[in-house]
């Protein structure tokens, strides 16, 4: 789509937005429903599963600034994990207030096997519009974006 602009950037900023929203919905959706389908999980308890494969001993709280949402999101979020016998909370050696949160085995097994389907589903979704010099630029932007918002501490959750 090409963003036509009369100057000040909003109408291509405010398209620009639409496309991107509504593609992060369409990808995450179609992420749910295949590790759902494979997996009996969605994408954002992938997402805490491989937070905390490449992070074990991470508190919610690092969760939760990681993913900009709330702490009893992550929390609740978390109790799902523990409930399904994937995630267990260690006391906290340098604040008895916190728990270090590590995977089980059988949670480390399906993030790894949940890590394939995710990779594959994505190459599938995404692989024909973003390769080699696309996807570096669109990549680069992307993080460009997300360190000024995360400097500026725009959209942190509040409770």
């Amino acid at each position: 789509m090409a963003y036509k602009s009369s100057g000040d950037g909003a109408p291509a900023l405010a398209a620009f937005f639409d496309d991107l929203v509504r593609c992060e919905t369409r990808l995450y959706n179609a992420l749910n429903d295949r590790l759902r389908e494979r997996h009996g999980i969605v994408t954002s308890q992938y997402e805490f599963l491989r937070r905390l494969r490449d992070r074990p001993g991470a508190r919610v709280a690092d969760l939760a600034t990681d993913f900009a949402i709330g702490i009893g999101a992550t929390s609740k979020g978390i109790d799902r994990l523990e409930r399904r016998g994937w995630v267990v909370r260690r006391p906290n050696p340098a604040d008895r207030r916190s728990s270090l949160l590590e995977l089980t085995e059988a949670g480390a097994e399906l993030a790894e096997a949940a890590a394939g389907t995710f990779g594959e589903c994505l190459a599938e979704l995404m692989g024909g519009t973003f390769e080699g010099e696309r996807l570096a630029v669109a990549a680069r932007a992307m993080g460009e974006l997300r360190a000024t918002l995360e400097r500026g501490q725009v959209g942190v959750p509040t409770g």
